[in-house]
């Protein structure tokens, strides 16, 4: 069987055998390959999807084209996975307060190209911190702490890599098939059991409307379903930041004060979401009310955030920044940015807050810029809240004067007000399971 074949049926509109799939993947990971055979055959994909069975296939094909753990973790290992957006700081509240709570976590995450760094690149941003690690040594951490953060190995799901990298530059990105096969080969070929998906709509997320969301989250359950995986998907709103902090240091910095009790919010209570999912996915509790217990109790006793100083110290970093945020980069200037108005913010476009923390250089253009750790943004307003003329809504974080004018104004820009009160935005959309879907109203 030639490739072009391939192509040619998918062009057509047919669908693809799994033999047909998985030579699809052998070619993505074989770097002799032809990239405009691979990107043709993304663009038929993209204009003519493909069907549960066919996705399914291609995220068990890219997984296996590369190492497919087994973690021997002492329990079932568990990972999350958010679909991305301004602010959300998840993964460093929800990690160790699931560790605390027993779970084992085994996280792979990756850096961020676009308007803040990933996950790995705010881990970076604590000194000292190791976060490219052997896999036994990965996994021997995750056996002593509960919990490990790494980045991806060149040899998890190599395939998705190439592909990855031909989709953003082919406009194919927007593909619910390509973005679900993407996401799920990594967490199969990590060795998650259980896992968690965060997809998220609004402004700042990736997929805009909820009947796409919706889509996405449906057929990620069903792929972890045929591959044998235990998953549950909520979709969360991304109306504006998750958290108030947008850039790397700053979100550590929020992380911790959330993990110490001193703040609260959207972002805990998605963390809480999720984590229910999580100690559920790891036979860890019953019930959700059982779960959310138990969470609870890590924060409130501190044992969450002793259990990130636990990891931190297990990867070589300064575990001190859990007591004294100041250890962690610290911008040269800080501008408050204050309303013009007495009034009540009605809408916030997310993206465009994002898009200032990329600019003050907490996010990348391309994969080669380097990221500014301590520079980013804090809102100081939520939508629904009320400002009065002259409040500090937000203040930038900054080692440029003229950058941090330049975002104070993109700012302003993204904020919309009214004189009429306005509601809070809405945090959780649904919840889906194999077989089972509660939408909230």
């Amino acid at each position: 069987m030639e490739f072009v074949d391939l192509i040619t049926r998918k062009k057509l509109g047919q669908p693809l055998t799994d033999e047909e799939i998985t030579l699809f993947a052998q070619a993505a990971a074989d770097p002799t390959s032809a990239d405009y055979q691979l990107s043709a055959l993304l663009m038929a994909i993209r204009l003519n999807g493909m069907d549960a069975r066919e996705t399914a296939a291609l995220t068990v094909a890219m997984a296996h084209t590369g190492h497919v753990l087994e973690p021997d973790v002492g329990g079932i290992p568990v990972d999350k996975h958010s679909t991305g957006g301004v602010g959300d700081t998840t993964t460093l509240v929800l990690v160790p307060l699931a560790a605390a709570c027993g779970a084992k976590v085994v996280k792979m995450s990756g850096r961020g190209l676009g308007h803040t760094g990933g996950t790995i690149d705010k881990m970076e941003a604590i000194p000292g911190m190791r976060v490219e690690l052997p896999e036994e040594e990965f996994l021997s951490i995750v056996r002593a702490v509960g919990c490990c953060v790494v980045s991806q190995s060149d040899q998890l799901a190599p395939a998705d890599k190439r592909l990855y990298a031909l989709r953003d530059v082919t406009s194919t990105v927007d593909s619910i098939p390509l973005i679900a096969s993407s996401i799920m080969s990594k967490k199969i070929a990590a060795g998650a059991k259980g896992i968690v998906l965060d997809v998220k709509t609004g402004t700042g997320a990736i997929m805009h409307t909820l009947e796409e969301c919706m889509q996405l989250a449906k057929m990620m359950v069903d792929i972890g379903d045929r591959a044998g995986r235990t998953v549950t998907a909520l979709v969360t709103g991304m109306q504006e930041p998750l958290g108030s902090h947008v850039g790397n240091a700053l979100e550590v910095k929020e992380a911790i004060d959330v993990l110490a009790g001193r703040t609260k919010g959207p972002l805990l209570e998605v963390s809480l979401l999720l984590g229910e999912q999580m100690l559920l996915a790891g036979r860890l509790a019953e019930t959700r009310e059982q779960a959310r217990l138990k969470l609870t109790d890590a924060l409130d006793t501190g044992k969450g955030l002793a259990k990130l100083a636990e990891m931190i110290q297990a990867q070589h970093g300064d575990p001190g920044v859990c007591q004294d945020v100041t250890l962690l980069p610290q911008a040269a200037v800080q501008l408050p940015v204050t309303a013009d108005q007495t009034a009540y913010l009605h809408a916030m476009d997310a993206q465009a807050i994002g898009r200032a923390a990329q600019l003050l250089g907490a996010g990348r253009l391309t994969k080669e810029d380097v990221i500014d750790p301590a520079v980013g943004l804090v809102m100081h307003v939520r939508i629904g809240d009320k400002a009065q003329k002259g409040d500090a809504i937000a203040t930038i974080h900054a080692n440029d004067h003229d950058k941090a004018r330049a975002a104070a104004d993109m700012v302003r820009g993204a904020l919309t007000w009214g004189n009429d009160p306005a509601p809070p935005a809405r945090l959780l959309y649904a919840r889906i399971q194999k077989d089972y879907t509660e939408v909230f109203s």
